[in-house]
């Protein structure tokens, strides 16, 4: 008995240190370490050194691969339309039953029974246009290697100049054959690239318009 009460207390406290283990991922802004110097197997080169044939462009979780941002779209779209339509229809009976001999005449012209026209027009035309052109360079970090060998990286850069910020934040996926010998890569190349540029400031705030306004326009029912 008593050893099963003595259990218990054991057991319960096994349970709580279980359950508050957490299994901690890395972060974009965490350092990942330095791996541990090991020359037990009697060599000089480790698994974090650099091959005498081996270049120095970003393969590995962590590595700095610089971006350049150049991004031009451009389109346009025009369309017009247009329809018309006549149509015309008349009828008469000029000989009925001998009533065009009655006084049935005088008033009402059996030649001309039915006459009648419709006519329909439509023209339609619209045009829409738009261009954007982006230009920067960022140095970005691997934050994963997926198996077939694609790198996933994330960028990001803010700038301040008189209290004003300039944000850019690039992630995206990009094959490590696509990175160039000085470990430059193109925007173009990058996979579901995701590129904001954002401002951050006063001058960011005038663009904006206020919140009654923007409360307006919502539940303005005209």
């Amino acid at each position: 008995m008593k050893a099963a009460a003595l259990g218990l207390p054991l057991l319960w406290l096994s349970a709580c240190a279980h359950q508050s283990a957490e299994v901690v991922t890395p972060t974009f802004d965490e350092q990942i370490p330095a791996p541990q110097v090991n020359y037990n197997n009697g060599s000089l080169w480790q698994s974090s050194s650099t091959a005498l044939a081996e270049d120095m462009k970003a393969r590995r979780r962590g590595d700095i691969i610089t971006v350049v941002i150049s991004e031009n779209a451009s389109a346009s779209k025009k369309a017009a339309t247009g329809t018309s339509r006549d149509s015309s229809i008349s009828g008469g009976i000029p000989k009925l039953l001998g009533l065009e001999k009655t006084p049935i005449k005088s008033w009402a012209d059996l030649a001309n029974l039915l006459s009648a026209s419709y006519g329909s027009k439509f023209d339609g035309a619209g045009s829409t246009s738009r261009q954007e052109t982006l230009q920067a360079t960022i140095s970005a970090k691997v934050v994963d290697v997926i198996p077939n060998g694609n790198m996933l990286i994330e960028g990001r850069r803010n700038v301040k100049v008189n209290n004003e910020d300039q944000i850019i934040i690039l992630t995206g996926t990009v094959r490590g054959r696509d990175v160039s010998a000085d470990n430059t890569i193109n925007s173009a190349l990058i996979a579901d690239a995701r590129i904001s540029y954002s401002g951050k400031g006063i001058i960011s705030d005038r663009q904006k318009p206020g919140w009654l306004l923007n409360t307006l326009d919502k539940i303005w029912p005209f």
